[in-house]
């Protein structure tokens, strides 16, 4: 990776912690995909900090579990997809009437309601084991 990018990875991977941070307060927000791209971005910026989020305590092993191709534990499968539908709900409600609108954010939702099922599920969360 250039040099030149990784300042550019190194804050975008702050602005997603912060994101994630924000996203685990309020109850619309995502969380943990924010501190997924923060991995990525660390990874190819920071070490250290890729490995101190891989290792917190908190969301270290969703992240570890997603980037090791583990998947979700059922209950946040089922959790995402129903938030997802609801906000998709609300934002037709709220914003829409427009048909070609109301088409394109259901397909949004069911694709990512379709790829959220196919993760591998987790049925145990404490196997995965902390690096």
């Amino acid at each position: 990776m250039k040099k030149v990018y990784k300042p550019f990875f190194l804050i975008a991977g702050w602005l997603c912690v912060v994101l994630g941070i924000i996203g685990a307060i309020l109850p619309l927000m995502p969380s943990t995909v924010f501190f997924i791209l923060a991995a990525w971005f660390f990874a190819r910026s920071s070490e250290k900090f890729y490995l101190r989020l891989l290792n917190d305590p908190y969301i270290g092993i969703h992240v570890r579990n997603y980037i090791e191709k583990r998947g979700m534990p059922l209950r946040a499968k089922f959790t995402s997809v129903i938030m997802l539908f609801v906000t998709i709900t609300i934002s037709i409600y709220f914003t829409t009437r427009e048909p070609f609108n109301i088409v394109v954010l259901l397909s949004i939702a069911f694709g990512v309601a379709g790829y959220i099922i196919s993760l591998n599920t987790i049925r145990n969360t404490t196997v995965a084991k902390k690096r």
